[in-house]
């Protein structure tokens, strides 16, 4: 099920670097499994282009194996049996190839490069600006490797900073572009497959559709030979040292602990020393701090909450960590059973929550809601799933989301209502609207009090808008 889904704007920023005029640097990077190579690939498959992906080897074997893929990409196959000890006499080569015509060098996993050898972000800073910043070359550097990535090509100190024309980081698939992998899932099926794979293409192919969420997640998590079974440690293992801290705070906080206070009390650190590690995971989009969404200055505001921002992970921390031990002995059924039993009200709910922003926020690209910030917001007693507002107007939305078993009642709206009122977002000057989400639908009752009320909009388990009266 390999489908180019959603990388237009990635597309069209790689195409605009190849047809300007000169040279050009790109850096690519994200999470593994996020859809960087198949990006790479849809954009060079109708150019000239020599593709390298690095390995964890030592620096021969990979000057080996580029000599063998330049070979065979300038038709030299002398080249084969030739034996260099220098980069730069092996680029030197990619740029006497066809010097009159448009060329394309991807490295794709750098980090490995430079694992094998530090200094090799210096070299490529002296073929850039000595040979390839002055040819027609459009040079991609690619990774996975997100800190090193960062320090390696985009920080101050490294050698290649300020030479890029580009850099595009690769993110998670949006849930309002799920339903294009998956074109016959009902809508409540496409919510708990996202709850689990997120929006990681590679995730999204293994849960391909056919079967339920926990066939899937059986095959895929509850062995030790399941590909998903050790995931979380390929995506940490290189970009962190402490892993075992790491990961008990990302299980800390997939338990309910969203307070730093909570985290540090529950794993044994001091509170001192949180703040590095959960900057760390925010840098990685693992994590992300949150305050109330009408909050005018969030990084000042102590009041703040941590969740997962990963659904695979945090899916992974919740459920599977916990019982790797019993999975390891061959107990995978009582596993799932826990999954079953706790699936829904432990993680779709939250899950939820999130696709519904983004259906907000799809509302508003279509003009049928007007809001540029959207968030939580919360004070000491009440709280209200979604807030969306018009910083620069008057238009402030109130929503709920409800992932039941049971249509929505009118008690929901008249408690959301309510709640609204200790919002203090400009009170006496805004113009309020609701937004309901429920995926078992509505009561005739709430139907009927649409009709009674202009602001009051409906979103039910096929995740469409009722129309304004």
């Amino acid at each position: 099920m390999k489908r180019f889904i959603n990388r237009e704007r990635e597309l069209a920023n790689l195409n605009d670097q190849y047809a300007a005029d000169g040279s050009s640097l790109v850096v690519i990077y994200g999470r593994r499994r996020v859809g960087k190579t198949t990006l790479i690939k849809e954009f060079i498959k109708d150019k000239s282009a020599l593709y390298f992906l690095a390995s964890e080897e030592n620096e021969p074997v990979s000057m080996k194996r580029f000599v063998e893929e330049l070979s065979e990409y300038t038709s030299q196959t002398y080249l084969k049996n030739a034996s260099f000890n220098s980069w730069h006499d092996i680029f030197r080569i990619f740029l006497e190839h066809r010097q009159n015509e448009k060329k394309v060098l991807i490295i794709d996993e750098l980090p490995y490069m430079v694992n094998a050898n530090p200094a090799f972000p210096s070299i490529l800073q002296w073929v850039w600006d000595e040979w390839f910043q002055s040819q027609n070359i459009m040079l991609i550097l690619c990774g996975s490797l997100i800190n090193m990535m960062e320090k390696h090509t985009l920080n101050y100190s490294s050698p290649l900073y300020g030479r890029l024309t580009s850099q595009i980081k690769m993110r998670q698939i949006d849930f309002i572009h799920y339903h294009n992998f998956f074109d016959e899932l009902p809508y409540r099926n496409l919510v708990e497959f996202y709850a689990v794979t997120g929006g990681v293409p590679r995730y999204i192919e293994l849960f391909n559709g056919k079967g339920s969420i926990y066939d899937n997640i059986e095959r895929h998590m509850l062995s030790p030979d399941g590909l998903l079974f050790e995931e979380p440690e390929f995506l940490l293992r290189f970009e962190v040292e402490e892993i075992g801290s790491y990961f008990s705070i990302i299980k800390s906080i997939a338990a309910g602990n969203r307070k730093p206070g909570k985290i540090s009390a529950d794993i044994g650190i001091k509170q001192t020393s949180l703040p590095k590690y959960l900057k760390t995971l925010i840098d990685m989009d693992i994590l992300e701090r949150e305050v109330p969404v009408t909050e005018s200055s969030p990084e000042k505001i102590k009041m703040s909450l941590y969740q997962i921002k990963d659904n695979f992970l945090c899916f992974w921390f919740r459920f599977i960590y916990p019982e790797r031990g019993r999975i390891e002995l061959g107990q995978s059924e009582y596993v799932l059973e826990k999954i079953k039993a706790n699936f829904v009200d432990n993680h779709v709910t939250h899950i939820y929550e999130i696709v519904c922003r983004s259906e907000l926020w799809r509302f508003a690209s279509s003009g049928d809601l007007h809001f540029n910030k959207l968030g939580r917001w919360w004070n000491g007693k009440n709280e209200i799933d979604i807030v969306a507002l018009d910083s620069g107007g008057e238009d402030i939305i109130f929503a709920e989301c409800k992932y039941r078993a049971q249509p929505m009642d009118v008690d929901v709206f008249y408690d959301l209502q309510i709640k609204s009122g200790f919002v203090p977002w400009n009170k006496g000057s805004r113009r309020e609207s609701f937004v309901l989400f429920s995926i078992s639908g509505f009561t005739s009752r709430l139907r009927e009090l649409v009709g009674e009320r202009s602001n009051l909009l409906l979103v039910g388990e096929d995740g469409r808008l009722t129309v304004r009266r």
